[in-house]
């Protein structure tokens, strides 16, 4: 931990900003948006498969707008696309507080989409953008472990918030989020990042950036790898909430508990992690984390207790901590450098498996139960290594190509 710690005296002041955004901006989130089926399923009539469409349709909007986010950032300039998002998603949230129509939960959700894809792909091309290529990894480990101290704190909040009034963590979430654009935005005035946007890039239109991604054999069996890891890393925050709402008592309370465990096991575990994936492949680390999702979800599937669902959970977020750095850095290799923006944005065509997840959970939940649904997702994240080793396979050369030339230009 004191690494960490002291590398932001080394890091760009616009950085360690991103880095302690995430954290309050986390909590944020993770006191509403875990517990929005939950809240669908006690306060409507909606049945499985219609609260997994209105969860999933965030993700759909998600897959469309983070590649045009991140054109755009190439194009124009990070500045606008992420603070624009960022002060959309707080109107977004205080808008959830406000409503309990689905129909407009459904707007306000593929909104909140929307601004997650625009904001975090950038975010991350940005903090590549201001850090030596050779400590990118750190960085992304660092984001990553920003990300769960705030999923570690905020589930609990959200429980003591939601006793007191529904829509109270909605409310609060949109004033963080609030409060994190107007500190991003004096910051990047103070410091400013013109530097960055103003060297001369090779200008491309967006239907070259589509050709180039699409010509990319590695980072396409990346995206279907993805695509399908979705499907079951969704059921985390979809039907996961419900099976246990519905099978165990203190459902809500148990499931907040299961959250805070996944962010405890994400901070606990990211170092040691971390240093073995820095010896390893990106692919490799990817495809053992996928391994370690699927017996997370067999757990899930047998689980009859709290200590069963707890040591599931903890197998589930090893394969998190694989998976989310080295897709990172995996994404920040294969990209070319004027091209960062796009790439990272290109990312969120995975989220076609977020937005899948929940319907195909949704509807094995209701048809055939708990314990079929985590086993067939089980299978289903499995599947998804044989897209991480053919492109792996396919596109070895020139990835290896690129990642050598990455470390030339650190030496």
């Amino acid at each position: 931990m004191r690494k960490y710690l002291a590398s932001f005296k080394e890091q760009h002041p616009i950085v360690n900003m991103l880095l302690i955004g995430t954290v309050f901006a986390r909590t944020a989130s993770s006191m509403s948006l875990p517990f929005l089926a939950i809240y669908l399923l006690a306060t409507t009539n909606m049945n499985p498969v219609t609260i997994g469409a209105i969860i999933g349709i965030g993700s759909l909007s998600g897959m469309a707008g983070g590649f045009v986010g991140g054109f755009l950032s190439d194009r124009f300039g990070r500045r606008v696309v992420m603070l624009s998002s960022l002060y959309v998603w707080a109107l977004v949230f205080l808008g959830f507080s406000l409503t309990k129509n689905p129909l407009v939960f459904a707007f306000l959700n593929a909104t909140n989409g929307l601004c997650r894809s625009f904001f975090e792909p950038v975010s991350q091309a940005l903090m590549a953008d201001l850090t030596e290529r050779e400590k990118r990894l750190h960085i992304f480990s660092l984001r990553y472990l920003a990300i769960n101290i705030g999923v570690a704190v905020g589930p609990l909040l959200g429980t003591l918030f939601a006793a007191i009034n529904g829509s109270l963590p909605w409310m609060i979430t949109g004033i963080f989020y609030l409060i994190y654009a107007a500190a991003l935005h004096v910051l990047l005035i103070k410091f400013g990042i013109r530097s960055i946007e103003g060297e001369k890039k090779e200008q491309v239109t967006i239907s070259q950036s589509w050709q180039v991604i699409a010509r990319d054999r590695a980072f396409r069996f990346f995206i279907l790898g993805g695509i399908v890891s979705g499907i079951g890393y969704a059921q985390m925050t979809s039907t996961l909430s419900q099976y246990v709402e519905g099978q165990f008592a203190s459902g809500a309370t148990l499931f907040a508990w299961l959250m805070t465990i996944n962010a405890i096991v994400v901070i606990a575990f990211q170092m040691p992690i971390s240093k073995w994936a820095e010896k390893h492949s990106p692919l490799t680390a990817i495809a053992i984390g996928s391994v370690c999702y699927a017996v997370g979800h067999v757990g899930f599937a047998f689980s009859q207790n709290w200590t069963m669902l707890v040591v599931s959970m903890v197998f589930f977020t090893w394969g998190e901590v694989l998976t989310f750095p080295a897709g990172a850095i995996m994404v920040d290799r294969l990209a070319p450098d004027h091209m960062r923006g796009t790439y990272f944005g290109a990312q969120s065509f995975t989220s076609l498996g977020f937005f899948l997840g929940p319907l195909l959970g949704g509807f094995l939940l209701q048809k055939f139960g708990g314990s079929t649904l985590f086993v067939t997702v089980a299978v289903i994240t499995l599947i998804s290594v044989l897209f991480y080793r053919i492109g792996m396979q396919g596109g070895a050369n020139g990835f290896q190509k690129r990642s050598g030339q990455a470390r030339e230009g650190a030496s």
